[in-house]
């Protein structure tokens, strides 16, 4: 049985799926008792538990009731948005969450421990064509996430060596599709919830402002849901960290395009230009170890992501 923390979150639900239909039963823990199990995951066997894992003894109590026997480990183990008035607290929080998961894997004798990292490590890194997960990264980092994902990488490869726990980084790039919300980082997800709409985007919540050839490797959350659960369920991996991603470079250009191939007259135009980086990752090992193939390109991910929207779904 398998454990996703952030089960009925935006790719935790996902991956929930993606592991039952992989034929493993599955506990998803969730901090909000309000949270309804989506309609994706209603009727199947998978057991809800009401756990922050920031409470050890509460996470630690699920392994008594179930037989786990691996931890996708989803949840947010960083501050976001940050919270300046408590950094530190929040910094206690974020990291003793993540030590939580840790006791319990080695309490509970699992095979496997996957941990979200985030494609914003490589920020900074050379960028002169895909990142390969042993590309050296720079230490510092502008916004919160990035930073907490590196220092949690350095604790799991810390805690595996000493522990003996295999603990795998799923660097997971830019992720877009149902369950999902408004990004800071890329336009994808605004530009869609307005065609569905027949409204102008809100980009307001960006970091940045968007333009036509702004991009970076987009993942459509099925396919990322999938790739998680391959690296959970793999019988050996050769590897400490994964990237996990469709390995091309998706621009905003492109998105408008196959949102129009659905719905031709959305108002979802972006002004010209972009001189971001173009983050790709390279899924080589992904590939190489479990198999996975991305099954959306951006057509198919954009009408799969409009259809589910006009069908009265909500992120």
């Amino acid at each position: 049985m398998i454990l996703v923390t952030g089960g009925l979150g935006f790719i935790g639900t996902h991956t929930v799926r993606a592991l039952l239909d992989q034929g493993e039963d599955v506990v998803a823990v969730q901090r909000s008792a309000a949270r309804e199990l989506p309609a994706v995951l209603a009727g199947a066997r998978v057991t809800v538990e009401r756990a922050d894992i920031a409470d050890r003894d509460a996470l630690l109590a699920i392994g008594r009731r179930h037989d786990i026997t691996g931890i996708a480990h989803l949840a947010g183990s960083y501050p976001w948005p940050p919270v300046p008035e408590a950094p530190v607290e929040a910094t206690r929080q974020a990291l003793g969450g993540l030590l939580n998961i840790a006791q319990a894997a080695q309490e509970w004798g699992v095979r496997r421990l996957g941990v979200a990292s985030t494609i914003g490590v490589y920020f900074g890194a050379a960028n002169d064509g895909p990142l390969r997960e042993d590309a050296p990264l720079a230490l510092n980092a502008s916004v919160s996430i990035p930073t907490f994902k590196k220092v949690g990488e350095m604790l799991g490869g810390f805690l595996a060596d000493t522990t003996g726990l295999d603990i795998v980084n799923y660097r997971i790039s830019g992720t877009w599709g149902p369950h999902g919300h408004a990004d800071p980082f890329f336009a994808a997800p605004a530009l869609i919830h307005a065609a569905a709409r027949g409204t102008a985007p809100d980009l307001s919540g960006l970091m940045s402002p968007a333009r036509t050839e702004d991009g970076l490797d987009l993942n459509y959350v099925k396919d990322t849901g999938r790739a998680i659960a391959l690296l959970q369920l793999a019988d050996k991996l050769n590897h400490r960290t994964y990237n996990v991603g469709s390995g091309r470079l998706t621009t905003n250009a492109q998105v408008i395009e196959a949102i129009r191939m659905a719905v031709p007259d959305a108002a979802v135009d972006l002004p010209a230009g972009g001189d971001g980086p173009h983050l790709v990752l390279d899924i080589g090992r992904l590939k190489e170890d479990t198999g996975y193939r991305p099954e959306y390109d951006t057509e198919r991910a954009a009408a799969d992501y409009i259809a589910w929207l006009r069908a009265g779904n909500e992120s």
